[in-house]
């Protein structure tokens, strides 16, 4: 045996997956991810755990090209949330008792994403706007840019760690 656990194996896969798709990944990519892994999730399900709150909302991203319209994209971290989502029903929770656990840190960090969003997007505005900047500011200026984004990024990670750890129910018999 390798010495790797499962657990570890699937933390492997959904920071792979976020690194993949820092962007936002679609419903259909994320529906396709647990297929191979044995874990049934059916797109009606997965619009159903958006339309509760268990999920964020999608963020629409105009396609390159004439006439392509948009496309949803969601947070790449909504895979390792619908994997807690499935790991809690699992124990025995309803979908209302997880909408009730975590849904309102889920909502504060939703909200958190998106302002740093908004806040980034402006930033590289700014950036872009600074006609007058040499090419050596405008590259450090882009990595200080881009390493404050890394963090925020992490940031929002390790807050839904801790949401997933504080709300999640304690093994019977453990404590």
């Amino acid at each position: 045996m390798s010495g790797v656990t499962v657990a570890q194996r699937e933390r492997d896969d959904f920071d792979m997956l976020e690194q993949e798709h820092p962007q936002g990944i679609s419903a259909v990519e994320i529906v396709d991810f647990f297929a191979p892994r044995g874990v049934k999730l059916a797109q009606a399900t997965f619009r159903k755990y958006v339309q509760l709150g268990l999920l964020p909302r999608s963020r629409r991203v105009g396609e390159k090209g004439k006439h392509r319209g948009s496309k949803g994209l969601y947070p790449a971290s909504a895979v390792r949330r619908i994997h807690v989502i499935k790991s809690l029903m699992d124990e025995g929770m309803t979908l209302e008792d997880i909408r009730h656990s975590f849904i309102f840190f889920r909502g504060q960090l939703d909200g958190v994403e998106r302002s740093l969003d908004e806040l980034f997007a402006a930033l590289e505005k700014a950036i872009a706007d600074k006609g007058e900047l040499r090419p050596s500011r405008r590259k450090e200026l882009d990595r200080l840019l881009a390493e404050s984004r890394k963090h925020a990024d992490q940031f929002v990670k390790d807050m839904e760690r801790t949401v997933s750890e504080i709300t999640a129910r304690e093994e019977p018999g453990k404590g």
